[in-house]
């Protein structure tokens, strides 16, 4: 949605490149990372089921938190964790009220990325 990020960055512990917790692999990027690190090799296929409950608001207050359910490569990281607003490097910072639907964005940080089969079902 703009807003909510989980992160794609190639976290097994192969590459020379390792980042900071809130940074890796299947992390909700710059709040909380997951619960375990199983990111594949480079150039093999990574998996994500995401289930994403939207925040709810009542004007410019929220009602309801975002919360995340994230399964990396079968593997469950997140469970219902909360998102806390909008989420940034380093900083912390608070819901602006938006639409309960927005589009889903897919970014690559420069290095060769590939997505296929992406799926999004509405759930009631």
């Amino acid at each position: 949605m703009g807003h909510y990020e989980v992160q794609i960055f190639d976290s097994h512990s192969s590459h020379k490149q390792q980042v900071y917790p809130d940074g890796q692999c299947a992390a909700i990027y710059g709040e909380t990372p997951p619960l375990v690190n199983v990111c594949r090799k480079a150039g093999q296929w990574q998996t994500y089921d995401i289930i994403f409950n939207a925040p709810v608001f009542d004007k410019d207050k929220v009602v309801k938190p975002a919360t995340i359910t994230v399964f990396h490569n079968g593997v469950i990281v997140h469970l219902n964790t909360v998102i806390h607003g909008a989420l940034s490097h380093l900083e912390v910072k608070d819901y602006k009220p938006h639409l309960p639907q927005m589009p889903l964005l897919l970014q690559g940080h420069g290095c060769p990325v590939r997505f296929r089969n992406v799926w999004i079902r509405p759930l009631e």
